[in-house]
């Protein structure tokens, strides 16, 4: 198996922390984001963040029954893991984004090496 030159290294060095940068900035993004779900037809609402820190819970007084408190727990729960799901999954597709994009090159210099 063929070593890589000095300038094949350097050039993966650079490529690795461009990549090391991209994540850093992806994951700070990702946090800045918020997130909105609702549930019982828009009656809970909730906002998260990219960190998955619940930042908001907002309910419509019509919402707020006495007699049916369990309603607005289910509702509450409901909107909160949608907003949970919803924030995981912007992650993830971001994730394969980068991913997708970093290797590209990485597979060209690493097939040019016979790996």
């Amino acid at each position: 198996m063929p070593q890589p030159s000095r300038k094949q290294q350097q050039m993966m060095m650079r490529q690795l922390q461009e990549a090391q940068k991209m994540q850093e900035e992806l994951e700070a993004k990702l946090q800045a984001e918020v997130i909105e779900a609702s549930a019982g037809g828009g009656m809970v609402k909730v906002k998260i963040s990219g960190a998955l820190a619940l930042q908001s819970i907002e309910i419509d007084p019509e919402a707020v029954d006495p007699d049916d408190v369990e309603l607005l727990q289910d509702m509450v729960l409901a909107a909160v893991n949608e907003a949970i799901r919803a924030a995981s999954e912007r992650s993830a597709q971001a994730q394969q984004q980068l991913q997708a994009s970093l290797l590209g090159p990485l597979a060209g210099q690493l097939g040019g090496l016979g790996l």
